[in-house]
């Protein structure tokens, strides 16, 4: 059986687990042929763990330049995901990027124009799309069983993390070095999620806090409320700082609310949808009768090697990803106006401007802890970006 030769730009927690799938037979078309790596001490464990047939590069430059490889997964600090893409696509090498797509819209849009012109498989590491509790609920949405949406709701808070995950790395959690806290680090998936099953709202209005919990210069705790085209509202609250977080996603429509909360998808479905029961009513304080349902789903969540398997078979034989990598720009655009809403005190209204939420970013990337890293995430003066 072919495999594709696949090199892992950024070895460290996230690589090293992509790694480990693959090592352990999860993923039988894939083979790692190649890391990369700019910490020393990562190559350097990496040649003590890693079998000789696996080429260790100290550069992502070096590793691309090495003919050794079908495909990268890229799993660097975020600034960094387009900027090697587009340096696979100019090589003719496949790219799977771990979320988030990038750290502002601007460059991510120019990723997806070198991937539009480069006719190569190009795929976002978004694994909860492979969740079947996530899989059913679009299926539901998607279908129009219950009508239209009415309202979304998804409380997020149980990401959190101790003062000792910020310490661990000097880029965490700064403007120079992530590029945003918790939305940008851990909340991609569920921006990812939000937006593929309930579609992109129109208007975002957000307050977010700075170093609330935690010693840091990024949001670590976040409300936003949006508005959809069809006048439907939703709400997306998520923190880093609540040792007893909650995950409870809320779909409200015409005729159902669903809930997905503690690996299980219920609904409350109405034996007559609100809209009709509403006209039909003659009663000041009727209300539309329902029951509670559990819905039943397949079980199944590949996770990261599902991704990984679909990213092979999309470049073996041609069949859809997961999530393609162009898609990662719309969670992304959330994210920026949930920021930029905050910074300006004022709603956002969609389509973003990319170069004013550029232009805000970069203010404070320039009073940015990180001071070392400045100079590679601000923009040159010929209107590239060096990231």
């Amino acid at each position: 059986m072919k495999k594709i030769r696949l090199g892992i730009i950024g070895f460290g927690n996230m690589g090293t687990g992509h790694y480990n799938n693959i090592k352990n037979g999860k993923c039988p078309e894939i083979e790692v042929s190649a890391i990369a790596d700019i910490n020393p001490a990562r190559i350097e464990w990496a040649r003590v763990n890693l079998p000789e047939s696996v080429a260790k590069f100290g550069s992502a430059e070096e590793l691309l330049d090495s003919g050794m490889i079908d495909a990268a997964l890229i799993s660097v600090p975020h600034y960094d995901h387009p900027k090697y893409a587009m340096e696979c696509f100019k090589r003719h090498i496949h790219v799977m990027v771990e979320k988030p797509a990038g750290v502002y819209t601007k460059q991510v849009r120019e990723m997806n124009e070198a991937a539009a012109g480069a006719g190569l498989v190009f795929g976002m590491m978004f694994n909860q799309r492979t969740d079947h509790i996530y899989r059913k609920m679009k299926e539901i949405v998607d279908s129009g069983r219950y009508g239209q949406i009415r309202r979304t709701n998804w409380l997020i808070t149980n990401w959190y993390r101790p003062q000792a995950y910020y310490d661990s790395g000097a880029w965490r959690a700064t403007w120079s070095g992530e590029g945003g806290g918790v939305l940008l680090n851990q909340c991609p998936h569920q921006l990812d999620l939000w937006q593929w099953i309930c579609g992109m709202p129109v208007e975002v209005t957000a307050k977010l806090s700075y170093g609330q919990w935690h010693d840091i210069e990024v949001e670590d705790d976040v409300t936003a409320y949006v508005k959809y085209a069809n006048g439907a509202t939703g709400v997306f609250i998520t923190s880093t700082g609540d040792a007893c977080g909650t995950n409870r996603f809320e779909i409200v429509t015409d005729g159902a609310k669903l809930i997905a909360e503690n690996n299980r998808l219920t609904a409350y479905e109405l034996e007559v949808g609100e809209p009709e029961f509403s006209r039909q009513n003659k009663e000041p304080f009727g209300c539309p009768k329902g029951r509670n349902i559990d819905i039943e789903t397949d079980g199944k969540s590949g996770q990261h090697p599902e991704v990984l398997n679909r990213f092979a078979a999309a470049i073996l034989r041609g069949e859809p990803l997961i999530a393609d990598g162009t898609e990662g720009i719309r969670g992304l655009t959330l994210s920026n106006a949930m920021h930029l809403s905050d910074w300006l005190g004022k709603t956002i209204t969609l389509p973003l401007d990319e170069d004013l939420f550029y232009s805000e970013l970069m203010k404070r990337v320039r009073t940015s802890r990180r001071k070392e890293n400045i100079n590679s995430v601000v923009a040159d003066t010929s209107g590239t970006y060096n990231t």
